[in-house]
């Protein structure tokens, strides 16, 4: 006979405290994430504009993408997705970045904030990501950094 075990089951209140990419289905936690505030987005959808104008002008001179949350495969360990990425060269529209790409944009929320800015940084500069930008929608700022014999 197999004993009673404990499932848990969760509410939208211990939903609200979760960090990381979640959804809550039937009371079992999802992994995935709730999506960010407006001003997150504003700045996430600027900055997208900005970038693919900015590319589509310089089309003849690079072959890049500008991707919104794409999930990057660094190798079996390791998974993130960027709020915006840059990938150049040839790209599978079937699948995931599989290579550093060229630029990446984390917008900071308050539940990401230092993953965004120690975590992620070290992975990225590890990675060998040319140029990170941490992107801060409370003061309307960036900060831009880039990596320069490996650091």
């Amino acid at each position: 006979m197999t004993p009673d075990l404990y499932i848990p089951t969760y509410t939208i209140k211990d939903w609200k405290l979760w960090e990381g990419d979640w959804e809550l289905i039937k009371g079992t936690a999802i992994d995935m994430s709730p999506a960010p505030l407006v001003k997150h987005q504003l700045m996430g959808s600027n900055l997208l504009t900005y970038f693919n104008v900015a590319l589509r002008e310089h089309k003849t001179l690079c072959n890049c993408h500008v991707l919104y949350e794409e999930d990057w495969i660094i190798d079996e360990t390791n998974v993130v997705r960027p709020d915006i990425l840059i990938a150049c060269g040839t790209i599978d529209p079937d699948g995931h970045i599989t290579k550093p790409p060229a630029l990446i944009v984390e917008i900071f929320s308050k539940s990401t904030r230092l993953k965004d800015r120690n975590t992620k940084f070290s992975l990225y500069e590890f990675c060998g990501v040319k140029y990170y930008l941490m992107a801060d929608p409370d003061n309307q700022s960036l900060e831009v950094y880039e990596l320069t014999d490996n650091k």
